[in-house]
């Protein structure tokens, strides 16, 4: 069971090195008391990460939805088809409090305007941001961009309601083929972020009714490999659903 467990829960070296050396003198209290150490180690490592864009592109159902949580449970982030987040929100992840995901205010709504947007130092303490829009990624979405570079952070687009997009299409085309239109969507993103300066822009597609979707797993896959080590360990206990869907990624 302990080799096992070694073998598939601990990659960074420190772990590996010290669980295996314990194995391998039969010290079996101590490597299950150095498994402990790590798995305690792993869940409270905090993990800040920022749901930000501008107003009414579905914010506020994606928080909901990588916290595994309905729009109408009574921990939910409000949901609504006008702007429902006023101020910077904080909602922990229900099974590993320590991984908090933020609803940001809309970008250039009124209190919040797009220059102003990360001139404070609470958005110092986000690990990484994920800026959503539902239609083109606009001006704002790229400012916000160039000031979360300067601050030497990570950030990914994400194109939400990708469903509702879909759904339009298969109605509307005589000859419907939706890898063709998801392929469409995700470089008419890309080109137009690039139009606006950005360089090699990550652009994600996803439906917040389920993850499982699109461009989702993808987006896990690609936090995994660019996460430091226990953050990403944090990350990824905190969608386990995902990350089992995600393994042919």
């Amino acid at each position: 069971f302990w080799s096992v467990a070694y073998s598939q829960s601990f990659k960074s070296p420190p772990a590996q090195t010290e669980i295996k050396e314990a194995l391998e003198k039969n010290d079996q209290d101590l490597a299950r008391a150095k498994i402990q150490e790590y798995l305690d180690k792993d869940q409270n490592v905090p993990l800040n990460i920022a749901v930000t864009g501008e107003c009414g592109v579905g914010k506020s159902a994606f928080v909901n939805a990588i916290r595994g949580i309905d729009n109408k449970d009574e921990k939910a982030a409000p949901t609504g088809c006008v702007e429902t987040t006023m101020e910077v929100t904080s909602y922990p992840h229900p099974n590993y409090p320590k991984v908090t995901i933020w609803d940001l205010p809309g970008i250039g709504n009124v209190g919040y305007p797009a220059a102003k947007y990360l001139k404070t130092d609470e958005f110092k303490k986000f690990d990484f941001f994920l800026i959503i829009s539902a239609d083109r990624f606009k001006e704002n979405d790229v400012k916000l961009a160039k000031e979360i570079q300067k601050m030497k952070k990570k950030f990914y687009f994400v194109r939400s309601k990708i469903d509702d997009n879909i759904r339009y299409e298969k109605r509307s085309q005589r000859e419907f083929n939706e890898e063709k239109i998801l392929t469409q969507i995700r470089e008419n993103c890309i080109q137009g972020l690039q139009g606006q300066g950005l360089q090699s822009p990550q652009v994600f597609l996803v439906s917040s009714v389920d993850l499982t979707l699109y461009d989702f797993p993808l987006l896990v896959e690609t936090l995994k490999e660019e996460l430091p080590e226990l953050q990403k360990e944090a990350f990824l206990l905190a969608m386990p659903n995902i990350r089992c869907r995600s393994s042919d990624c």
